[in-house]
């Protein structure tokens, strides 16, 4: 399935949003799959189009990517045409069934067995980031490194789940 595309791009966003607000973004930071090409990008950093591969030709890969999605539209970004979100998936080869720890990435990682950030530290890192409170407790540099941590676990679970992707609803 993935030899169909040029480049498969996974990424991950953090944003800070206010209740019935659009997402503003933080950062991103992306990894294209086969080259290991990094790219890291705080909010000082946003042009207007990302600095990663677009287009028909390049799988965009995320989880629960609407939330990624919306960062596009904020930043006035062109929505990606191909798109993988594991989240869906998951939820396609768990529907029904009960799961270990939620439906969340780190539900994901621990029903496949992987491991991935602490839930504690996650869930604190979210609320201070979606909160706009990370300032003066968070580095720019933590909060790409946390962003990253993600891209990382998304990137073992992508592999995992591969065999049970249905190739037909991807390309």
């Amino acid at each position: 399935m993935l030899q169909a595309f040029r480049e498969i791009v996974l990424a991950d966003s953090e944003f800070e949003i206010g209740q019935g607000e659009r997402p503003n973004p933080v950062c991103f930071v992306a990894h294209e799959f086969r080259s290991g090409r990094r790219f890291r990008i705080f909010r000082d950093q946003f042009e207007s189009s990302p600095p990663y591969a677009t287009g028909p030709d390049v799988l965009f890969v995320a989880y629960y990517s609407s939330a990624e999605l919306g960062c596009y539209r904020a930043l006035g970004w062109p929505i990606p045409p191909r798109i993988l979100d594991l989240f869906t998936e998951f939820r396609d080869h768990t529907n029904g069934l009960p799961t270990a720890a939620g439906a969340g990435l780190l539900g994901a990682l621990t029903h496949f067995g992987l491991d991935g950030i602490g839930a504690t530290e996650k869930k604190e890192m979210q609320e201070a980031i979606g909160s706009g409170t990370w300032c003066g407790r968070f580095t720019p540099e933590e909060i790409l490194d946390y962003c990253q941590q993600d891209v990382l676990a998304l990137e073992c679970l992508l592999l995992a789940m591969l065999p049970r992707i249905d190739p037909t609803g991807v390309a």
